[in-house]
């Protein structure tokens, strides 16, 4: 749209250089001859200070619309319409530029949305996130079971990156056997290119929900919530060993002892042997079944690295806990969250620091 201030120029242009009359150029553009003639006013010294000042405005708060920059001309004592900043701005070509819209990426499911029926049928797996007494990060990788509801890996560390993602994923498959699909959200280590192909490979289907949909990914979510309400609301985590300590603990106690009311009950040990015992189910670590699909032991030579960290960290986790003798508990002390308890174990703390003279 040419506003008639530019079809002005552009007769002021064409009868100038001599291509026609001045009659015939306002009736080829469309402009009266009067709105040519018409003498343009020159504007008044309040008016010239007014669109300096909203230019000046514009430029220290680039991120302010018209309406905002009225309202602070206001502030300021002038009287000004909202539509009249809005011309100025337009004419100097002030606006805010809007924000680019950021694409997230997004894994690609091979398998359709699955619920799951049986052991090793789908399993899921997401980040939880804590601290230690001085504030330091704890990065936690959870692995579950749909269907058994059995807490498969806790992988507790100050970052964890896709190669400690797929070495994770590699021991708990060496532990408990295959599964069929593996659900998901769209996180960076989830969906990097190693991890896919590397399932494709091993013929893991993948399920990734929908972005921004943690509904969809509910098993997981659950147990972050029983986890973080009965252990990690509860301890009181000074290092990152004592961490992996108490919370490779509290994850034997919820597969062997905790009752879980979808189980009946049960625990998922005890769900496990008693669905095992009424079928002719493949046992936990039968050499049969990882037989079946060698490609499973063809990792990438830079998670190897990853993966002897781990078997190392196991050894020494299981060395030092027999010889630890459980003291009496501390009293608890002041909570760091407002209304949860927090309480240190001193039991953990010595096993901790029997880990420490083991490695």
């Amino acid at each position: 749209m040419v506003s008639p201030a530019q079809k002005k120029q552009a007769v002021a242009y064409v009868f100038g250089h001599g291509f026609c009359s001045e009659r015939r150029a306002c009736r080829y553009l469309g402009v009266p001859r009067s709105t040519f003639r018409y003498p343009v006013k020159l504007p008044q010294p309040h008016q010239v200070q007014l669109h300096q000042r909203i230019v000046a405005l514009s430029r220290h708060y680039p991120r302010y619309g018209y309406r905002r920059i009225r309202a602070v001309l206001e502030r300021e004592g002038w009287s000004v319409s909202r539509k009249q900043v809005q011309r100025i701005r337009r004419k100097e070509g002030l606006k805010v530029r809007p924000k680019p819209q950021r694409i997230p990426r997004q894994g690609i499911s091979t398998g359709l949305p699955t619920q799951a029926t049986h052991r090793n049928h789908v399993w899921t797996w997401d980040f939880i996130f804590d601290r230690t007494d001085k504030g330091s990060t704890l990065k936690m990788l959870t692995m579950l079971d749909e269907y058994t509801r059995q807490c498969l890996a806790i992988r507790v560390e100050r970052q964890i990156r896709s190669g400690q993602v797929l070495a994770t994923l590699w021991q708990a498959m060496m532990t408990y056997g295959i599964p069929e699909h593996i659900r998901s959200d769209n996180g960076s280590e989830f969906i990097a290119q190693k991890i896919q192909e590397w399932l494709k490979e091993s013929q893991i289907k993948t399920l990734y929900i929908d972005p921004g949909s943690p509904w969809q990914n509910g098993y997981i979510e659950s147990f972050h919530s029983r986890f973080r309400d009965e252990c990690l609301n509860r301890e009181w985590l000074l290092n990152l060993r004592e961490a992996r300590v108490v919370i490779e603990d509290w994850r034997q106690y919820y597969n062997i002892e905790r009752p879980h009311s979808r189980l009946g009950y049960l625990s998922p040990e005890g769900f496990i042997a008693n669905q095992t015992s009424h079928s002719k189910w493949t046992k936990i670590g039968d050499p049969v079944k990882l037989i079946s699909k060698p490609v499973l032991l063809q990792l990438p030579t830079d998670v190897l690295p990853d993966l002897i960290l781990i078997e190392s960290y196991r050894a020494h986790t299981v060395a030092a806990r027999p010889e630890v003798a459980t003291p009496p508990l501390p009293q608890a002390p002041l909570s760091r969250r407002a209304g949860a308890g927090r309480r240190g174990s001193g039991a953990d703390r010595a096993r901790a620091q029997c880990l420490d003279s083991a490695i």
